[in-house]
């Protein structure tokens, strides 16, 4: 049973409109919903390929039964702590002339430190149970990133690879916490380390770094390069494959759920690489945020190249 954590989940709303301008009325010519937060998106992904998982987090509100009956409906489990506000609503607006695509996030939980201790309960059982953790996202306002650092402290102590992705302080706490592998972006590899990167050499000497630092294997994804897999005695880089995308909303938790599948079943990170890059691929393809078709990622799965890597 894999086992995700998100602190603030979403649903995400997308809109594809022809062109934004303040002081006017936009009409969408399409409008999906998917999910939103890192966790709870791997989650819904894993759900589509027929993977066991438990979903837990806080949620609240209408938005967050909505939230936890979307994940039933894929086939996962769901066990939030009920809190105060209400889920997050994000907006992903994207342009139909290929100009590219925002995201508005909101923030709506109100979380007091007997949901804490109770989510805390939850992931003490959960773990009993579990074969991997998947832990990431944002963390929401009173909460802080510290609580990373001990989840993944505590799901190391239970002997169990976990899975973390998260931005900002956030990301440095967790990776204080040693996780089995971070899924970190360029961009957020830069703020970490104070140095601006922007090559595929750079980038694995950063990686490299901070490999050797936490005792964490890193993927780092690259935008349009791809992604490059820092391992402790190996690197891959990972082409990005050439597909008609839709939409990107979602796609690294693809990575993600692939990542932690393979951990889950004892199997090589490789084989997570490949199913995790698929699955990316796959939602690319879909409108709505980390939505995927289990047909997609079988037929992209032999396309993924993982070329060994070498400075």
């Amino acid at each position: 049973m894999i086992v995700t954590v998100t602190l603030n989940p979403a649903i995400d709303h997308t809109l594809f409109i022809k062109d934004f301008k303040w002081g006017q009325t936009i009409r969408a010519s399409q409008t999906v919903i998917g999910m939103g937060g890192k966790a709870t998106d791997a989650s819904w992904i894993l759900g589509e390929l027929g993977y066991p998982n438990l979903a837990l987090g806080f949620a609240a509100g209408n938005t967050g039964e909505q939230m936890e009956k979307m994940l039933q409906m894929r086939g996962c489990q769901t066990d939030f702590v009920r809190v105060g506000g209400e889920t997050r609503t994000n907006i992903v607006v994207i342009s139909e002339e290929g100009k590219g695509q925002s995201t508005l996030v909101s923030d709506g939980l109100e979380i007091e430190e007997s949901h804490i201790q109770e989510l805390n309960k939850k992931i003490v059982t959960a773990l009993k149970k579990a074969s991997c953790v998947l832990i990431g996202g944002s963390v929401p306002r009173g909460i802080d990133v510290s609580i990373y650092t001990h989840m993944i402290k505590q799901a190391r102590a239970a002997g169990l690879p976990v899975v973390f992705d998260a931005s900002g302080p956030g990301l440095k706490a967790g990776l204080e916490g040693q996780p089995t592998i971070a899924k970190p972006n360029i961009d957020e590899i830069s703020e970490l380390t104070g140095r601006k990167i922007t090559s595929t050499k750079s980038a694995y000497h950063a990686g490299k770094m901070l490999q050797e630092k936490y005792s964490t294997a890193l993927v780092i994804t690259l935008g349009q390069a791809g992604a490059l897999a820092v391992l402790p005695d190996r690197a891959y880089r990972i082409p990005v494959l050439k597909i008609p995308v839709v939409s990107t909303a979602g796609a690294g938790d693809g990575v993600l759920a692939g990542l932690s599948a393979a951990l889950s079943c004892g199997k090589p990170i490789e084989d997570g690489l490949r199913l995790g890059f698929a699955a990316a691929a796959a939602v690319c393809l879909t409108p709505a945020t980390a939505d995927c078709r289990r047909a997609d990622v079988e037929r992209l799965l032999p396309q993924v190249e993982l070329i060994p890597y070498s400075d």
